[in-house]
């Protein structure tokens, strides 16, 4: 597996997203099988794992804690903060209050068993805490050996710079795939110019640009994409031109549309570290193969002669939890 810098952090060129082991995407596998597909991983040379407090809650970050512990220092592990957690376990709005970011690196030093949080990121901007005291807690964390790097998550270009002026930022995650191009207006050449890396989630659009669902697929009655509109049957048929188009050149290329949207990924920037998630080792085998397969320049230009002439259908969140994504 080759490997990529986020800032100074090395790291595998393709990380793994651990969030549907426990989360979001219907029923959760056998604890021994996600802990199997981890070891896996690790086997393969995936040297970046992804996690968070609010996946489950908690139990994601156990999860990964116990799996990886005998790797320990083979691996970087990646956990998040900055939701607030009612008593029900859901979430409760953001909460970066300083008091609270050393709160949740307590309990996530724990729960991960480690003695340093690698990479610490804040889950999401939280408009009553000025980003600047949000930055100075986590640089005090790393002042006292707590947490070696942090990052942001699906903030603005402004909010990265001020941010950045008072500790530098390791990473950035979003969300950006060939569906979701929107960090490429401000985000990426803020972070080229500040020498941020970047993490793309759902680089395979929760799962839509592997080719293997369609306007007829269902989801489990607690999957999160039943609420996203992206994923209404109607958006789902418009959309499978996209997966199209991705299928009519991973055929040239002895490829899969998941490997072809993981490489589109990896070509944009040599900073750029996608985190795909899956539950199974044959997908899993699938997305690391996207590390290995170069995309010449024919094939790019391709791909952006087919994205130009396709709309993709559907808002990426309801209007609900859109104000969790507002930069």
């Amino acid at each position: 597996m080759q490997t990529r810098k986020l800032g100074t952090l090395e790291v595998s060129a393709l990380g793994l997203g651990c969030m549907g082991m426990s989360f979001a995407y219907g029923p959760v596998p056998d604890k021994r099988a996600s802990i199997a597909l981890l070891h896996a991983a690790v086997e393969r040379g995936v040297t970046f794992f992804d996690t968070a407090e609010i996946y489950g809650p908690y139990v994601n970050e156990e999860l990964v804690g116990e799996a990886l512990a005998p790797f320990r220092e083979r691996v970087v592990i990646a956990t998040k903060f900055g939701f607030a957690i009612g008593p029900d376990g859901k979430q409760a709005g953001t909460d970066s209050r300083p008091e609270h970011i050393r709160e949740v690196a307590e309990a996530s030093l724990k729960r991960l068993r480690v003695e340093t949080i690698d990479l610490f990121y804040q889950h999401r901007v939280d408009p009553t805490v000025p980003i600047e005291e949000v930055a100075g807690a986590l640089k005090e964390l790393a002042q006292q050996g707590k947490i070696k790097h942090y990052g942001l998550s699906e903030a603005g270009a402004e909010t990265i710079r001020r941010a950045h002026a008072v500790h530098p930022v390791t990473a950035l995650q979003s969300e950006y795939s060939l569906w979701w191009r929107e960090p490429e207006t401000e985000i990426l050449p803020t972070l080229e110019e500040l020498g941020i890396g970047f993490v793309p989630f759902s680089p395979l659009g929760r799962g839509f640009l592997t080719g293997k669902m369609d306007a007829t697929t269902q989801f489990a009655a607690d999957d999160f994409r039943n609420r996203l509109p992206r994923f209404t049957a109607e958006a789902r048929d418009a959309n499978r031109a996209l997966v199209n188009a991705l299928a009519s050149i991973a055929t040239r290329k002895h490829a899969t549309p998941a490997q072809i949207a993981l490489a589109w990924l990896l070509a944009q920037r040599p900073w750029i570290v996608p985190i795909p998630g899956t539950r199974k080792l044959d997908r899993l085998e699938e997305n690391l193969g996207a590390a290995s397969l170069e995309l010449m320049p024919d094939d790019l230009r391709d791909i952006e002669k087919a994205l130009a002439a396709i709309e993709i259908h559907g808002a990426r969140y309801p209007q609900d939890l859109q104000t969790t994504v507002n930069r």
